[in-house]
């Protein structure tokens, strides 16, 4: 049995209960939880594209597809939490902290799906 496929936004939810009652700012939570959202449906499209290529036996393209995205999607976490932490530094850190807690745990059920997943079946990254 594997992890949950979308525990990153499990837990994004809870988050947002942990940021009110622990008083942190709200805006942090906004701007971590914006640049998730979006970076997720970055990875999906590119997931997405990629397949197609695939299927259209470019994988040179499907590669491409993949790490610019990847890349894009560093440089939109990383810029919000920069914005973040101009409006109002205490939520640029916790903006920072919300994503690298979402990243580790979005990496690691990935991991844990890989490892648990029968053997001779792939299992896509997410």
């Amino acid at each position: 049995m594997s992890p949950p496929k979308h525990v990153d936004l499990l837990v994004l939810a809870a988050a947002a209960v942990v940021f009110v009652l622990a008083g942190f700012p709200l805006l942090g939570y906004a701007a971590g939880a914006a640049a998730w959202l979006a970076q997720r449906g970055i990875q999906w499209l590119a997931q997405r594209r990629s397949s197609e290529a695939l299927k259209a036996g470019n994988r040179q393209r499907a590669m491409g597809i993949i790490a610019a995205t990847g890349l894009c999607r560093v440089w939109l976490m990383a810029t919000v939490v920069l914005l973040a932490g101009i409006v109002q530094r205490t939520a640029g850190l916790s903006s920072a902290v919300l994503l690298a807690a979402l990243f580790t745990i979005s990496m690691g059920s990935s991991g844990i799906a890989y490892l648990l997943a029968p053997e001779g079946q792939s299992v896509q990254p997410r």
